[in-house]
């Protein structure tokens, strides 16, 4: 028997380039069935369905919707909160007096684990109600995803943005520090690799959270790189922490402020950076070090977008509608890398996925840990689409010398 009612689709987290591809694919398949009475969109996520703040979808034009899905972040705003029993339970007596019978939620772990609680919520209250898990991260850390939208165009802007600087080092000489997003996964910052062109190019050295950080061997990488070439230019995440575990900011800085979650606050400060930077100068004796923090760059940089990034989001919010309303099942989207290079979808149990961060794996990570293997590149490249620019330099010889020869 059909499931006629309404779906809710609301979005969750950080924002990514692609993210509105998903509630467009999601939004416009569902509006094909029959069984559907409206297509509301949740705004700033679970606080909106907490508050019935709720745009109909149903009345919005294609025209508009397919505008919107290029355009980067958040379309219905997000929010950072990740909910209780208690709070799920609230949003779950929502979504029963609106007649919510179909939920989809894009977002990363913690949004799958509110679909899970919502799900069993449902299922204690015997009340029919299919809720989908649609996958988002740029740091690419859901489990059994090969990668996840939004990260192949992150990766993308990380990548040509080392490109560019390691351009302007190689002109100007000196020592770059670029603090890229990442507190346990470090693919965002390995990315960074894929600006690599020619042999001396940057990063010359990427340092992932996966990897414990030893500050007296990060002095003698970047002695050695600027030793061998005048100049070195590093890729770091913001996670990076030492063999107990305890982050390198905090080690440096002290006491550092905690986020709403308890984690500790590492991004939208520069203070890594600096830190670093600082340490090159003093230990190392180098006059020109500089640092730039990536923050919210990397996350909706309009222009800078993958179109593999764009296809496989608005997939996976078309495939949520399908699995739901012709499956009639719950669980997350989970996208499978098939050959070189195509991706097919199956959806996984909530279970499997919830709560659960995937780590760079060990074949990614070169032997020395400050840098990445060709099979991480591999692995890269197709994320990052068509038209991924590169650097060219000159061929042409010197000239010859008339007065110092």
């Amino acid at each position: 028997m059909e499931l006629v009612g309404k779906v809710l689709i609301a979005q969750a987290g950080g924002p990514t380039a692609v993210i509105n591809q998903s509630l467009v694919g999601a939004a416009l398949e569902a509006r094909k069935f029959n069984q559907i009475t409206k297509v509301y969109g949740a705004l700033k996520g679970v606080e909106g369905i907490i508050n019935e703040n709720f745009v109909d979808l149903t009345k919005e034009t294609t025209n508009n919707l397919e505008k919107v899905a290029k355009t980067p972040s958040s379309a219905l705003l997000s929010t950072r909160i990740k909910p209780d029993e208690a709070y799920c339970k609230e949003m779950f007596k929502v979504m029963q007096a609106h007649e919510v019978r179909y939920f989809f939620y894009i977002g990363g772990n913690d949004s799958s684990d509110t679909v899970r609680i919502v799900s069993e919520n449902a299922d204690r209250a015997n009340y029919e109600l299919r809720a989908i898990h649609i996958p988002k991260t740029i740091d690419n850390d859901l489990v059994i995803n090969d990668h996840t939208p939004g990260y192949g165009s992150a990766a993308r802007f990380v990548a040509q943005a080392f490109s560019g600087v390691n351009l302007d080092n190689r002109a100007m000489g000196g020592v770059y520090i670029g603090v890229v997003m990442g507190r346990h996964a470090g693919f965002l910052t390995a990315a960074s690799a894929l600006g690599q062109k020619y042999p001396d190019d940057g990063p010359h050295l990427i340092y992932v959270p996966e990897r414990a950080f030893n500050i007296d061997k990060f002095l003698f990488d970047v002695k050695a790189v600027y030793e061998k070439y005048g100049r070195c230019v590093v890729a770091v995440s913001e996670g990076i922490s030492d063999e107990l575990g305890t982050p390198i900011l905090a080690k440096l800085k002290g006491e550092l402020e905690q986020d709403f979650h308890g984690n500790v606050q590492l991004s939208g400060t520069g203070a890594l950076g600096d830190l670093l930077s600082d340490m090159v100068k003093k230990k190392l004796g180098i006059s020109r070090v500089r640092s730039d923090t990536f923050g919210y760059l990397q996350r909706s940089f309009l222009g800078v977008v993958s179109d593999v990034d764009q296809q496989e989001a608005r997939e996976v919010g078309e495939k949520a509608a399908q699995f739901a309303l012709w499956n009639n099942i719950d669980g997350s989207i989970v996208i499978e890398r098939i050959g070189y290079y195509s991706v097919d979808y199956r959806l996984e149990s909530l279970q499997k996925i919830a709560g659960k961060t995937k780590l760079m794996n060990d074949k990614f990570i070169n032997k020395k840990g400050n840098g990445v293997t060709d099979e991480f590149k591999f692995y890269l490249r197709p994320l990052l689409g068509s038209g991924f620019n590169t650097a060219h330099r000159l061929r042409a010889p010197l000239a010859e010398k008339i007065l110092n020869k």
